[in-house]
């Protein structure tokens, strides 16, 4: 580890607050768009965020200084979401997107038909809100991994011990969440021939 990242480690051991404020108002703005972009409505989301911060503080102790504060705090949050949603739990049903997915490959597993381009037409405020529409339809962890990798730019391994899934499966799942995106976005008429 070097120097600045064990100075950071000692100063938030230290609770010094000008880096515990620091840290709040670098990252709170980040964590409330994450929490949004994992499902969460407006008052759950500042809900989550609240709580990621606090945990940040009771467990600042075990920050060890090998990832980033980002990451950490993400990887509170999705923890904290993780719990919020087993409080909630309702039964998801069996995903029809496995043989639209099967579809879309030859038994070799080459593109049976090439997708277009899913970032055509996004100039588009009507796309704008296809797109969300598109995203919300999308299983929890597709749409969970593709906000991680695609919006807050996390490495496949970061996402990986987030979610508790393998490196190879997370990006099984961000493939089936852009594949499956591509499919409503043409559904609703923005994919191809525009």
């Amino acid at each position: 580890m070097n120097a600045s990242r064990e100075a950071l480690r000692e100063r938030l051991r230290a609770r010094d607050p000008g880096e515990l404020n620091g840290i709040v108002t670098s990252h709170a703005r980040t964590v409330y768009r994450a929490a949004r972009g994992l499902g969460f409505d407006d008052d759950a989301a500042q809900d989550l965020t609240q709580d990621v911060f606090t945990t940040f503080l009771e467990t600042i102790d075990h920050f060890e200084g090998r990832s980033h504060v980002r990451t950490w705090l993400l990887g509170i949050l999705y923890r904290k979401a993780q719990e919020r949603r087993r409080t909630m739990r309702r039964e998801e049903p069996a995903d029809p997107a496995d043989a639209l997915f099967e579809s879309w490959f030859t038994e070799r597993g080459m593109w049976a038909r090439h997708p277009e381009d899913p970032t055509r037409g996004i100039d588009d405020a009507a796309v704008l809100v296809g797109l969300n529409e598109c995203l919300h339809a999308l299983p929890k962890l597709q749409r969970e991994v593709f906000h991680l990798r695609q919006v807050e730019e996390l490495s496949a391994a970061a996402v990986s011990d987030m979610v508790g899934q393998s490196v190879n499966h997370v990006g099984v799942l961000l493939h089936r969440a852009r594949t499956r995106l591509r499919d409503c976005l043409t559904k609703k008429g923005w994919g191809t021939g525009r």
